[in-house]
């Protein structure tokens, strides 16, 4: 047993250490989405002083966190936390327009806080506008301890640094994965199982765009494959379930997989 602490330690100090605190990076997370939509998840619909005394409180937390990774020279915490609550307005914003697209877009939908509060692919949208945030921002770690937060829980991994416009609709989710350098329109709908990926893995070309661009108004439809960093899916394309595609579709397309499937007429057994 000594044998093995002694190697356990001997790599532990070689290991960059790191403070950051992931549960109360997630636990930030689910303090943010509670005070966009207090009364669904507290079922309490707050004062304007509680109001005001959690945002006060989400915000010094918030840089709290960010005191314990590493800014970029000139970048300040109290700044980077500031610019993020006072942007809860337009974020609020956006994500009504998330939430209705896909109520209206869901028959399964009964309502919009139904949306709000259950489905996985909301979540998702969520957390990523979150961390889009301090991505854009080019705050370490902590964008990605958000995604990897919403991939665990929901299935839907988008990498913060992906681009994505108004009203997008993630319907169902599973298995969905967006790249970092993903351009996505307004009013584009996901199914399960799509892939936005890259092309190559090799790390040079790691300042590069590596992902495709979806256009507005456009649907893809499950365990669809698109990659490349130039291929664009034009305005108002529809993607069929399990296409692979590594170039360009023109707007107003419509792309599916050929396939054969043949059904047998029973037989009666001998």
């Amino acid at each position: 047993m000594e044998h093995i602490a002694d190697y356990l330690l001997q790599k532990q100090s070689k290991q960059k250490k790191t403070n950051i605190n992931k549960q109360k990076v997630e636990q930030l997370a689910d303090d943010i989405i509670a005070l966009l939509y207090p009364q669904i998840h507290t079922g309490v619909i707050s004062s304007r002083l509680k109001t005001m005394a959690k945002i006060e409180q989400t915000e010094k937390i918030l840089e709290e966190i960010l005191k314990t990774v590493k800014l970029e020279k000139g970048s300040l915490a109290s700044k980077i936390a500031h610019g993020f609550i006072s942007q809860l307005v337009p974020l609020s914003n956006k994500l009504d327009l998330d939430a209705k697209a896909i109520y209206q877009g869901d028959p399964a939908a009964t309502k919009i806080d139904e949306v709000i509060l259950s489905y996985p692919g909301f979540m998702a949208i969520v957390i990523h506008r979150i961390s889009h945030y301090f991505y854009k921002q080019r705050v370490p770690l902590f964008p990605r301890i958000l995604s990897e937060y919403a991939h665990r829980e929901t299935g839907i991994d988008i990498h913060p640094g992906a681009t994505i416009g108004d009203s997008f609709f993630i319907d169902h989710g599973t298995g969905i994965v967006i790249g970092e350098t993903t351009h996505i329109g307004n009013n584009v709908k996901l199914y399960q199982g799509v892939t936005l990926g890259a092309l190559s893995i090799d790390k040079s070309m790691a300042n590069t765009k590596r992902h495709p661009t979806i256009e507005d108004n456009c649907i893809i439809y499950s365990n669809a494959t698109i990659l490349g960093g130039d291929t664009v899916i034009g305005n108002n394309t529809v993607v069929g379930g399990n296409v692979w595609l590594t170039e360009s579709v023109a707007p107003n397309s419509m792309v599916y997989s050929v396939s054969e499937t043949k059904v047998r007429s029973h037989v009666n057994s001998q």
